[in-house]
């Protein structure tokens, strides 16, 4: 996803309304996010349906990557070597 451009991507929820497919068709073109503002504050943002399944694709990575690092530091995880083994035989039978 690109960048947030300020002066370009924040727009009240009156201009939404009453524009929404010129938003959805920016959003498409530039796959920057625009921030939806009421009263001043933001209160909702509007992206790219495939910049949206990419985000949620690196939050589950993620997700597994500190889950894992819990998991060394408890000492659930295993050493390279025995991961190999298990990983070998599992391939090999």
């Amino acid at each position: 996803m690109q960048r947030l451009r300020i002066n370009e991507d924040i727009k009240p929820l009156s201009e939404v309304r009453t524009g929404i497919a010129n938003f959805i068709k920016q959003v498409h073109n530039t796959k920057r996010p625009v921030i939806i503002t009421q009263h001043g504050k933001s209160v909702a943002v509007l992206i790219d349906a495939t910049e949206y399944e990419a985000m949620q694709e690196k939050i589950e990575l993620l997700t597994d990557v500190q889950t894992s690092i819990s998991q060394v530091e408890n000492g659930q995880g295993i050493d390279h070597v025995e991961a190999m083994d298990i990983v070998l035989s599992r391939v090999l039978k």
